[in-house]
C-alpha cells in the first residue's frame, strides 16, 4: 500500500517512537524510509556571538549534530531490514512544515508518519505544534504516533547539541 514513508525526525523520545512506527509499517508493506531532520539555526542565536563566531563554528557543529541525529535513525531502520535514506533542512527560512511538504513532492512519499506530543490548551499554544502543522499541510494522509505519558508530560529538547555548539563558539568571542 505505502511505498515511500516520510519521517520527521529530530531523535527525541516522541520522534523515536513515530520512526518505530515508521520501520514497523515498512517492515509490513515493503516501504523505503526517509529521515528528515531540520537544523533550527536561529534557535540557538543569542546576538551576543559574532556573525562570524555563529556562521563558522555553530551551524557546523548544528549540521554534525544533524547528521548524527540522522545516521542513528537510519542505523535502528537499516537494522530493521528497512532501506533508508535521509535529508538534513538547514534552511533558515524555511519551516518544518514547509520542509515535509517539499520533501513530500520531491522524493514522492506516499505516508508521513510523525511523533507527537498530544498536548492540548496553553501548552500547545505556547510550544506550537509541528504535527498539526505538517497535518494541515500534508498533500498525502499522516500518521501521528502520540508518545507515551511519561515523555509526553515532559518537555524535551532534542536541540541540546545546538546549544552545546552555541556555548562552544561564544567561549571564542570571550
Amino acid at each position: 500500500m505505502y511505498q515511500r514513508i516520510l519521517v520527521p525526525f529530530d531523535g527525541s523520545s516522541t520522534s523515536n517512537r513515530g520512526l518505530d512506527e515508521a520501520i514497523r509499517l515498512a517492515t509490513l508493506m515493503g516501504a523505503r524510509l526517509r529521515l528528515v531532520h531540520m537544523i533550527e539555526v536561529l534557535l540557538v542565536a543569542t546576538g551576543f556571538e559574532t556573525a562570524a563566531a555563529y556562521v563558522d563554528e555553530v551551524v557546523p557543529l548544528m549540521k554534525q549534530a544533524g547528521e548524527r541525529i540522522l545516521r542513528e535513525g537510519q542505523v535502528r531502520a537499516e537494522k530493521a531490514g528497512v532501506k533508508t535514506d535521509t535529508f538534513l533542512v538547514d534552511n533558515i527560512t524555511t519551516g518544518l512544515s514547509d520542509a515535509v511538504a517539499d520533501q513530500v513532492e520531491t522524493w514522492g512519499a506516499d505516508l508521513i508518519v510523525i511523533g507527537t506530543h498530544g498536548r492540548r490548551g496553553v501548552g500547545r499554544l505556547l510550544l506550537g505544534s509541528d504535527a498539526e502543522q505538517i497535518v494541515r499541510t500534508a498533500t498525502v494522509p499522516v500518521l501521528l504516533v502520540r508518545a507515551s505519558q511519561a515523555s509526553a508530560a515532559a518537555v524535551t529538547v532534542p536541540a541540546k547539541a545546538a546549544v552545546d555548539a552555541a556555548a562552544h563558539a561564544l567561549s571564542y568571542t570571550s
